[in-house]
């Protein structure tokens, strides 16, 4: 048995495919966690979403911002834009059964000293911190009246850290480091619009992982999102976008023996 944790999938059901061949996964034997993003971009959404979700208990994924938005789409609170590949989710027999399971996906998953997230931390957040502030995005995307929510869970606001936000505030707060940290300063201040690689990060700012003395120091953490960064190894730390969906590869991490696998992908 082992547990293989994989990165941003974004549509390319193939290269999914490859990698589960390379690491002879059996939904019997063996567990997946995704770090989100399963959707968009690349061209397969819809059947990445089918085949994650038919695998059941053996596969947790953690939802990203790519799959936020394309809840967000679904719920009429935001529009397809150019780039987008999701329209195939939307118009399947099943998008409701499957829009509705990736609703009731998790933003954090802790098991076995490894925290599953998609983006990042803030550096005060402990894990039971995250954990609790996750749960509320979880409510209310699950809640009756989710589209009501969505609105502040889904739209960038600039909010700044605070101990006196509002559960509106807190909810996009928490939905954005989650799902769209790469960068902050020391003091725990997030850059949401930087994409590039950490040696182009904007003065004053570090990727979020590298601040000293963060209150996670100690813990292992899984996470994606950040293609420009690629594969990284450190401080207890696996950073696991390889970019498959640019052309590079897609990696999955054995959590027993922290060996790296990897496939080739083409550029979509």
């Amino acid at each position: 048995m082992a547990t293989y944790a994989i990165g941003d999938v974004q549509g390319c059901v193939q290269a999914l495919h490859r990698l589960l061949e390379k690491i002879h996964f059996h939904p019997a034997r063996d567990r997946l966690w995704f770090v989100g993003d399963l959707v968009n971009r690349g061209p397969h959404s819809v059947e990445v979403l089918r085949l994650i979700k038919q695998l059941g208990t053996s596969a947790i994924t953690v939802l990203g911002n790519h799959d936020l938005h394309l809840l967000a789409v679904w719920a009429k609170v935001t529009t397809l834009s150019r780039k987008d590949t999701l329209q195939s989710v939307l118009s399947a027999p099943d998008a409701e059964e499957l829009l509705t399971w990736l609703r009731f996906r998790p933003l954090v998953h802790v098991e076995n000293g490894y925290c599953l997230v998609h983006a990042g931390l803030l550096p005060s957040w402990s894990i039971p911190q995250a954990l609790s502030l996750a749960r509320e995005v979880e409510e209310a995307l699950q809640d009756d009246h989710f589209h009501q929510l969505l609105p502040a869970i889904y739209f960038r606001k600039d909010i700044m850290p605070s101990s006196h936000l509002s559960l509106e505030e807190r909810l996009g707060l928490t939905t954005n480091v989650l799902t769209r940290l790469r960068v902050c300063t020391k003091e725990g201040i997030p850059e949401f619009s930087f994409k590039g690689h950490p040696k182009e990060t904007p003065l004053g700012f570090m990727p979020w992982f590298r601040v000293p003395d963060r209150a996670t120091q100690h813990d292992t953490i899984i996470f994606g999102h950040w293609s420009a960064l690629g594969v990284v190894r450190e401080q207890q730390v696996f950073a696991i976008d390889g970019g498959c969906v640019w052309g590079r590869e897609l990696v999955a991490l054995c959590l027993e023996d922290q060996q790296l696998y990897r496939v080739s992908c083409q550029k979509m």
